[in-house]
């Protein structure tokens, strides 16, 4: 029979286990831990017989309150599908100055525009819609199609340059490769133009005539670009004073514009878009240029 031994500093009992000197002690189960436990027992015991709880082969307990999440969670879908069609709806028939005034419809106008965007054009023109060489920065204002909402919306409709059957046209001729200016001509648009956007330098003094240049315009550039250059959204031709470029506007990248000409492209979302997801676009993107830092 083993023979007790009561430790002398706390009077508790001793376990008889021992470990490298150090004994342990037969202190009880602290009153805490005994409260919880019954607590949580008969928390359990409520739970089982008003929540589902247990499983039975192919389906389970109900419970007296017989509540069923995925009947909740399926409700509510279908609640948020309802809303969802109704702004949609909205969106889609009233005039964009009305939902601009609406800012329930304008909040989700812009929270869902930037998800089309990221999705579908971000890859061109960049997640901030700020564009790159060869494609146009959406937010600066300077539209080559124009800038109101039913010319962007158009534009997103049947493209540029696209198969839609209606989609907008717009080429710049390749004055040098096909021989229709010679390059001291060129040289003199370029000394031009880089002066009536504020950008012209030494060089542009030193390798060209502005002046000369400015006839040349006159008789080659300006039907398309107008005669002052400030562009013509009719053709797509951009205004070249404003001081945004597609292509860069150093003089490199401008004589390299007037000698080999440009063909930008973009597809026609028609057929892929729904005609409110283009009008979503569309919001979203004045959203961005009017909101610009």
């Amino acid at each position: 029979m083993a023979v007790e031994e009561r430790d002398s500093h706390s009077g508790y009992l001793t376990t008889g286990h021992e470990w490298n000197g150090i004994k342990e002690l037969n202190r009880p189960v602290p009153w805490p831990v005994w409260f919880f436990l019954f607590a949580a027992f008969l928390f359990s015991l409520v739970w089982w017989v008003l929540m589902p709880a247990w499983p039975i082969g192919e389906t389970y307990t109900h419970g007296i309150l017989e509540v069923d999440q995925r009947k909740t969670v399926t409700e509510k879908l279908i609640a948020a599908r309802a809303r969802q069609e109704e702004v949609l709806s909205r969106i889609a028939t009233l005039d964009f100055a009305e939902i601009r005034n609406d800012a329930e419809l304008m909040s989700y106008a812009v929270q869902t525009g930037q998800t089309l965007f990221g999705d579908n054009c971000a890859v061109c023109h960049g997640t901030s819609a700020t564009g790159g060489p060869g494609y146009p920065d959406l937010v600066d204002q300077a539209w080559l199609w124009g800038g109101e909402d039913e010319d962007i919306a158009e534009t997103i409709r049947v493209g540029i340059n696209a198969d839609h059957p209606d989609s907008r046209i717009s080429q710049m001729m390749a004055f040098g490769r096909d021989g229709l200016l010679e390059s001291t001509d060129i040289s003199d648009v370029v000394s031009y133009v880089r002066t009536i956007s504020g950008q012209a330098d030494e060089d542009d003094r030193r390798l060209g005539d502005a002046l000369r240049g400015k006839d040349i315009f006159a008789d080659n550039c300006a039907s398309c670009h107008g005669e002052e250059g400030h562009g013509e959204t009719d053709f797509g031709a951009p205004d070249l004073t404003d001081g945004f470029w597609i292509y860069g506007g150093d003089r490199q990248s401008v004589r390299e514009t007037v000698f080999k000409g440009r063909t930008g492209h973009m597809p026609s979302w028609e057929g892929r878009f729904e005609p409110h997801t283009i009008r979503i676009l569309t919001l979203y993107l004045r959203h961005l240029g009017e909101n610009r830092e």
